[in-house]
């Protein structure tokens, strides 16, 4: 388990474990296609998932953490796109977590609706994250060239 003085990647990635959890349960439970997607994640990080389980849990004691960088940023929007797709039903509730989620990430009110669409898209067809990410970036690129208000 970690231990009391966690660095800053270990409480991001706790952080994102949460967020995944919270999205999975948008829809009224967590099934155990979420529930493995959430597992692999953390292992992904070097969690145990014994600990991603103990996190998921007790996800009331974990302070949300924002990526630094656009990358983390994409990563964690992506894996909660991917996740909402994993039981291959979109709820309401679950699209709305990820658009707020991408807001809250730092992603502009006026381009998240597009960037969870393209990423979905992007994941139903089979495409390569990496291309993805590519595709997604350049779109984002153009959109902070022409930007207007962040979220609200």
């Amino acid at each position: 388990m970690f231990g009391f003085f966690e660095n800053e990647q270990t409480k991001k990635i706790k952080s994102h474990i949460v967020n995944l959890a919270a999205l999975a349960k948008a829809d009224g439970h967590i099934d155990e296609r979420e529930m493995s997607f959430i597992v692999a994640i953390g292992q992904k990080n070097g969690m145990r998932p014994a600990d991603v389980r103990s996190v998921v849990a007790n996800s009331g004691s974990v302070n949300m953490l924002l990526p630094d960088n656009d990358s983390e940023r994409f990563d964690q929007i992506f894996d909660l796109v991917d996740m909402m797709l994993a039981d291959g039903v979109i709820d309401d509730h679950e699209m709305e977590f990820c658009v707020d989620m991408a807001c809250k990430l730092g992603f502009r009110k006026a381009i998240v609706g597009v960037l969870v669409r393209k990423i979905s898209l992007g994941v139903k067809d089979g495409l390569p994250r990496e291309q993805i990410k590519e595709e997604t970036q350049a779109f984002l690129n153009f959109n902070e060239q022409n930007s207007g208000a962040g979220c609200d």
